[in-house]
């Protein structure tokens, strides 16, 4: 089965109301069918903190979304550990001349790894890397 890279613009669009990306977000999704989805730790780290300036509903609705998916078998969370972050430092330090995040650095890396080529996310530093942005 098919595997996407779900970023943290994804999982922002599914739970906030109002995000400008919501639609864009559902239809790339339901344009995939049956794939399995890879996130990392790092990107939930990364919603969460999106999250928690948005008050009570926002900061509980981003526990249950990353309790649910922790436990959901069409989901699967790479766990954030030491060999994570240096591999993303590993990339962030080639990079110099970009602007990407190290949030991102271990996303790329990540996806490298697992040769997975496409990501649900609008972000086109993804496409500076050679990978597949599906949120247009």
């Amino acid at each position: 089965m098919r595997t996407v890279f779900v970023d943290t613009l994804y999982w922002i669009a599914l739970l906030v109301a109002s995000d400008p990306w919501k639609a864009k977000a559902l239809a790339a999704r339901s344009r995939l069918g049956e794939v399995r989805l890879l996130t990392t730790e790092e990107v939930f780290l990364e919603v969460l903190t999106a999250l928690s300036g948005l008050g009570t509903h926002y900061r509980q609705a981003g526990v249950q979304l990353v309790e649910a998916m922790r436990r959901v078998s069409e989901v699967e969370v790479a766990h954030q550990s030491h060999v994570s972050f240096d591999n993303g430092l590993g990339l962030y330090r080639m990079r110099p001349d970009k602007s990407y995040s190290m949030v991102d650095c271990i996303s790329m890396v990540t996806m490298r790894q697992r040769g997975i080529t496409e990501i649900l996310t609008n972000d086109h530093h993804f496409e500076q890397e050679g990978f597949v942005v599906l949120i247009r």
